[in-house]
Formats: structure tokens, C-alpha cells, sequence
């Protein structure tokens, strides 16, 4: 194996952030000015039981590498959808979105989804830069009703749009001029097969493009070349920092837990490194709400010393294979599909076709505004964090504590060096 080099420290992008956190002078120099508030847990979020089961869907297949998507907006646009179905096609919309924990407050997933949109858009040009866009195409379908788009789109951030009369290949062309424009001017990877939509047929398209800025910066002057040992084994450039972050080790698990709070801490960084040189199958594998829930709960202010790859990480997505295994069935065929409540006319004509997303995250160095203004931090004999191989990364909105994205990081793209994984 590779020698492992010193510890550095991390960053990464793609993420939200929080208001700043009110500093106070009875704390001792080693511990924060005040730690932030948790958000609230994952168990009782839509969000987080959709994500959860999504992602260990799609790295079921041994060709994932790299993937990321946002369980928030696919849950949003499901949540839409529901509010336009009935019968057992609204039931299986519904079941997706059920969260092993009710909310405390009694809240249905629709209002938690709909307040955790709300919450991270507000946040957009502050704590981070953001492209997002959610769009539910339709092909030949009869009307479309006014009141579900209204709704739709005040509530989900869901807008309508029809599809040409052209072909599978007009159509595929429409979707990616839609989502380049929907990441900023990024282009998306091609999709690996081809829309096959017949008249009727809806199509949920969801577009994200993150990057975060950090509460404490990673000077572009702590940055070198370093070996990432993922798929293939790269030299890439790693950024390195020491501060005081949430953290947890997982002796029984092997994995560490690792929370970065973004400028303002409206938004947070979660990553998960296993404790070994290793592909994610294991740990992908152990991964459970309550789980995630506990070392969460576990995890407190350390000293820690991070490094991390500097990295663009992007995905996509066709996602009916996976939402079929996990029981959205009937909503692709057009015999049984119900979405009476999108169009009056729409018994026996409108059905779902597909469910997309494009995501995209990056992660650097970048802070937000007026970093230099926070108290120095008292690093005594850090933790190391040293994430040159696959490790899984959550982003979280604080406020609500929806997941605003999920995934893994298998390789980075560098000068290829001689092993792999």
C-alpha cells in the first residue's frame, strides 16, 4: 500500500448555511464561542427516509462510482405528485415519503418538504451559491389543471412544462437544454438511455447545482499534491485544515463521522470515512436512519485535522429502476396510473414515465464573507481526519434538518497511479 501522508484538512462546497452563532464569554478558549444548535434528527424527516433508501438502491449496482442526487427535491416533486394521484397510486406515493419516527409536531411530510425548500432557497447567495430547478414535463396530455400547477409550484417549487411533439431524441434534447440551463450553463452527463414517452406520459426532472462556502476557509496555501486510494488510485490536490468540529469514531463500525458547518451555519457538511483504505460496500450496506441518527447525536466539538480532495462531484440519474424496488409500481402504467388530481381527463391517460435528476457538488476552499471576524480556535493535539479514499458525504439544511444531498466520493479524478481498489 501507498505510504499515508500527514493529515490536513477539509472542504467542501456544495452545501447551506446558517445564521451566525452568538459568541460567549464564559467559554473556555478550547471550546467553540457557542456550539451550534442541532438540527433536527433525521428519523422524523421525509427527506432523510427516502434519501436513505435511494442511495443504498442505487450503489447496489457495482458500477456506482461517484454518485449524488438530492433527496430533497426528488422527495418534493414525489410529494407534488401525490397531492395530484388518488387510489393506490397516491398510497404508494404516500409510503415513500413515510418516515420510521412521526414528527413531533404532527406535521405531514408535504409541509416539512415544503418549509425545508423554502428554507434553503432564502439562503442562496449567502451562504451559498445555488442552481436548482424541479419541472414536471408533460407529453401530449390532456390539460393540465391550474389549480395543481398553483399548488404545485408554491409549494414544491414544481413548475409545469410540456414537451414538444417530436420524437424520444426532441425529447431528450429538451430535457438536457432544460437542465444545463437549470445548473447555470453546466453540462450534464448524458443520460444512459434513451425517454421512451408516449402521449400521456409525465416526466419529474429535478436539477441541483451546490457550492457551499465554509464557515472557516482552506487557504489555497495549505493545498498539495496527495494520492487519493479510491477506484483508481490518482494524484490529486488535497486541502488541509485544523479546527474544532463535531466528531465521532466509530470503534465497533470502524467509521468516523464528521460535521463541517457552512458560513452562517445555516447549512452543514456531514462525511463519513470508514477507518481503512476500502470501496464503500460495507459501509453503504450498514447504514440505517437510526444509526446516522446516533452518531450524529454522538458527535462532539474535537480538535480535528482534515484533509480532503479538491473535487467535482456529479451525477445522472434515471431513477424509475429504483423507485420500482421500492414500491412505486403502479405509477408507470398507464392502465392503473391515478393522477386525477393533475388533469380532470387524466383516468386512463396520464402515467409517469420517468423520474431524473443532474446534481452536481463541489468541493474547494471558498469561505464565506467576514471568516477573518471569527475567534481563533484553541487546536490541542487533533484527531485526524484523513479522507484519501471513498467516503460518504450528507449535506443538511440546519434549519429543518431536511437532506439536501447525499452521496459518495469513489474516485478523483488525477494522474493515475498503479493500484486499485
Amino acid at each position: 500500500m501507498l505510504p499515508r501522508l500527514p493529515v490536513c484538512i477539509l472542504i467542501f462546497l456544495p452545501v447551506l448555511v446558517q445564521g451566525s452563532t452568538a459568541s460567549s464569554p464564559e467559554k473556555s478558549p478550547a471550546a467553540p464561542a457557542s456550539p451550534p444548535s442541532r438540527p433536527p434528527p433525521p428519523l422524523g424527516d421525509p427527506s432523510w427516509a427516502l434519501g436513505l433508501r435511494l442511495y443504498q438502491v442505487l450503489r447496489s449496482g457495482s458500477s456506482s462510482v461517484n454518485t449524488i442526487f438530492s433527496p430533497l427535491l426528488v422527495a418534493s416533486s414525489l410529494g407534488a405528485l401525490s397531492g395530484g394521484s388518488a387510489g393506490t397510486t397516491a398510497s404508494q406515493l404516500q409510503d415513500l415519503l413515510k418516515t420510521s419516527s412521526p414528527a413531533k409536531d404532527g406535521a405531514h411530510a408535504g409541509e416539512l418538504l415544503s418549509a425545508a425548500l423554502k428554507s434553503f432557497t432564502k439562503a442562496n447567495g449567502t451562504s451559498f451559491h445555488l442552481h436548482t430547478s424541479s419541472a414536471l414535463f408533460s407529453k401530449q396530455a390532456p390539460p393540465v389543471s391550474q389549480a395543481f400547477v398553483k399548488d404545485s409550484q408554491a409549494r414544491f417549487r414544481l413548475k409545469h412544462q410540456p414537451l414538444g411533439k417530436g420524437d424520444s431524441k426532441a425529447d431528450l434534447k429538451q430535457l438536457h437544454g432544460w437542465a444545463q440551463a437549470a445548473l447555470g450553463g453546466l453540462e450534464g452527463a448524458p443520460l444512459a438511455a434513451e425517454i421512451q414517452a408516449k402521449a400521456g406520459a409525465l416526466i419529474v426532472a429535478n436539477a441541483m447545482r451546490f457550492k457551499g462556502l465554509w464557515e472557516r476557509e482552506f487557504s489555497e496555501g495549505s493545498t498539495d499534491h496527495r494520492t487519493f486510494l479510491g477506484k483508481k488510485y490518482t494524484k490529486v490536490m488535497m486541502m488541509h485544515r485544523a479546527g474544532l468540529y463535531r466528531h465521532h469514531e466509530d470503534m465497533e463500525n470502524m467509521v468516523q463521522v464528521l460535521e463541517v458547518p457552512l458560513w452562517a451555519g445555516k447549512a452543514s457538511v456531514v462525511l463519513l470515512l470508514p477507518f481503512h483504505v476500502d470501496s464503500l460496500a460495507r459501509l453503504d450496506k450498514l447504514l440505517t436512519l437510526e444509526l446516522l441518527s446516533k452518531w450524529l447525536e454522538k458527535a462532539t466539538i474535537t480538535s480535528v485535522s482534515i484533509s480532503l480532495p479538491k473535487a467535482n462531484i456529479t451525477s445522472t440519474l434515471s431513477l424509475q429502476k429504483q423507485l420500482s424496488a421500492l414500491g412505486l409500481t403502479d405509477v408507470w402504467d398507464q392502465k392503473v396510473a391515478d393522477f386525477s388530481g393533475v388533469s380532470e381527463k387524466s383516468k386512463g391517460k396520464l402515467y409517469l414515465a420517468e423520474v431524473l435528476q443532474w446534481a452536481s457538488l463541489e468541493l474547494a476552499c471558498q469561505a464565506g464573507k467576514g471568516d477573518a471576524d471569527l475567534e481563533e480556535e484553541n487546536i490541542e493535539k487533533p484527531k485526524l481526519f484523513y479522507a484519501d479514499h471513498p467516503f460518504i458525504i450528507l449535506v443538511r439544511d440546519n434549519a429543518t434538518g431536511a437532506l439536501l444531498l447525499m452521496g459518495a466520493l469513489d474516485h478523483v479524478e488525477g494522474e493515475a497511479l498503479h493500484d486499485e481498489l
